[in-house]
């Protein structure tokens, strides 16, 4: 199967594969990290924390509606849904600095306990993987600027299957990321 796909999806989906590994067995080391005592029953789960996870359910609904802008032939919603995710996107990784600052000032540092070092260093490949996709977001949504004024650049983009591997790509990985986060977010939950 996989040698029958195009190149970048098969990168594609391999690199979200060993991402989601990579995610595992991070997280089960943080659940191994748990200290025995019930220290973080004290805490709550830093607010942005969850601000953060209702805009990225936000971003996955626009990350959906890109394929289907692009079936559709409407290269101004294609736009709009993909800087719609890119801003969701930007407006996350603030969030997830403000839950970094929250979590400082309840005393749960990088230094500190390993389960709590965990907690930045989750995020942070979170983080850095989602800012992998808002870069490859801002790319397609200057070449979709670039082709929307010219009429035959737009057909060529809305016939060209490498155009629509590119979009449906984005919107994969973009939903995986999504997914990573809320399983993430569920794990920080249990730990509150």
């Amino acid at each position: 199967m996989l040698e029958n796909m195009h190149p970048y999806k098969t990168l594609v989906y391999l690199g979200m594969f060993g991402s989601g590994l990579i995610f595992l067995f991070m997280a089960a080391a943080f659940i191994a990290s748990q200290p025995d005592e019930e220290i973080y029953s004290q805490y709550n789960i830093p607010r942005s924390f969850v601000l953060s996870s209702i805009v990225l359910l936000i971003s996955t609904y626009t990350a959906s509606k890109i394929l289907p802008s692009y079936v559709k032939d409407d290269t101004r919603k294609l736009k709009n849904f993909l800087l719609s995710t890119f801003l969701l996107g930007l407006c996350f990784t603030g969030l997830q600095f403000f839950g970094w600052m929250e979590l400082s000032k309840m005393g749960i540092d990088f230094r500190g306990l390993p389960s709590g070092s965990f907690l930045y260093v989750l995020s942070g490949i979170h983080i850095f993987h989602l800012v992998g996709a808002m870069g490859f977001a801002l790319m397609l949504i200057i070449h979709v600027q670039k082709c929307s004024n010219d009429h035959v650049k737009k057909l060529i983009l809305l016939s060209n299957p490498y155009d629509r591997m590119r979009f449906q790509l984005f919107s994969t990985y973009w939903k995986f990321m999504d997914f990573v986060w809320l399983f993430l977010f569920l794990l920080f939950i249990w730990m509150f």
